[in-house]
């Protein structure tokens, strides 16, 4: 079972969280980070974080005796969700909204 909180901040924006289960505890990040000068470190996970830590465990078990087919096919789709994301990235820094809650 997992459970979650999503936190929001006065304006309703995202403002972190947890997320945890048997053998995991996540922290989401809190806020945006900035841009420029003004950019700060993280302090929590983003979604990219997770599904590239999920991928890792997945190509743990594909380079020993357990690789499978079923393992290959979710690895293709973690590998797809992540460059959407980026692309989502690539898209907000090209519009100079990356790091904002800016749509």
């Amino acid at each position: 079972m997992i459970h979650s909180e999503h936190w929001n901040d006065t304006n309703g924006n995202p403002a972190g969280g947890t997320t945890f289960g048997r053998g995991f505890a996540i922290g989401w990040q809190n806020g945006p980070l900035g841009r420029g000068a003004e950019r700060s470190e993280p302090n929590g996970a983003f979604v990219e974080d997770i599904i590239a830590a999920a991928a890792d465990r997945l190509q743990y078990y594909q380079d020993s005796r357990f690789a499978s087919k079923y393992n290959a096919t979710a690895l293709l789709h973690l590998d797809e969700a992540l460059r959407a994301l980026n692309a989502r990235t690539a898209d907000r820094e090209d519009r100079d909204v990356e790091g904002t809650h800016a749509e």
